[in-house]
């Protein structure tokens, strides 16, 4: 398996990546091919398509050893499912698949780079393949997802004061949002009052959580 690329994100940290791809749709990621493969030949055709697969590497996720169940986050952490039930990155071959918008391609002195949408991805995670996304063969309407049916429309109440939001990027507030009310805290959760941090960019970003409604306590800039 070769890398052939990496991908620039606003995550310099697993807290606060979305769980899915897709999720924040304003999160905004610049897939940097490696020298090798920045050929413009490779990317012929791939502007007719409007999303893309990216298969790329858990590489800050790897474990000796594998476990047959896991622990889902969206399931508070308590109920354990079979590995293979789950998108977990604990598993035994570390390799991501998640799901893009291509938003455009810019010609650099890195090559052609692919600026993405609805990443999920940590800053700098190797990426395996670039694939279209069919939608006449890949979407299906009708499946069932298991236990993520039940979870999928979660969601927390942000409260974000208005003098700390002005601390974010403008072109940032909408992701920063997005991904708050995803609920990024880990499978353990503590309500009331237990403040975490999340990095986002150069900005990091304190909050706590009572009663459904998130809370934004402090804003660090650079």
């Amino acid at each position: 398996m070769k890398i052939i690329a990496r991908i620039r994100t606003a995550f310099s940290e697993k807290f606060g990546i979305p769980r899915q791809s897709g999720l924040v749709p304003t999160c905004v990621g610049r897939i940097v091919f490696e020298p090798e493969y920045r050929v413009p030949e490779a990317l012929r055709g791939i502007d007719g398509y409007s999303h893309l697969w990216l298969i790329w590497q858990f590489s800050e996720a790897q474990r000796d050893e594998w476990s047959p169940t896991v622990r889902p986050p969206r399931l508070g952490g308590n109920k354990r499912m079979g590995v293979f039930a789950t998108r977990s990155p604990y598993r035994p071959n570390p390799i991501g698949l998640s799901s893009v918008k291509l938003e455009g391609i810019e010609h650099t002195e890195e090559g052609d780079v692919l600026v993405v949408s609805g990443v999920d991805l940590l800053d700098g995670t190797p990426i395996y393949d670039v694939k279209p996304y069919l939608a006449f063969t890949d979407s299906h309407p009708d499946a069932i997802s298991g236990f993520a049916d039940g979870v999928r429309d979660y969601c927390l109440e942000v409260n974000f004061p208005e003098g700390l939001l002005r601390l974010i990027p403008e072109g940032d507030r909408d992701a920063v949002i997005g991904i708050l009310e995803g609920d990024p805290r880990p499978q353990y959760k503590a309500d009331g009052e237990h403040i975490y941090g999340m990095k986002y960019g150069e900005h990091e970003i304190f909050f706590k959580v009572s009663g459904g409604v998130l809370t934004v306590t402090e804003v660090k800039a650079p």
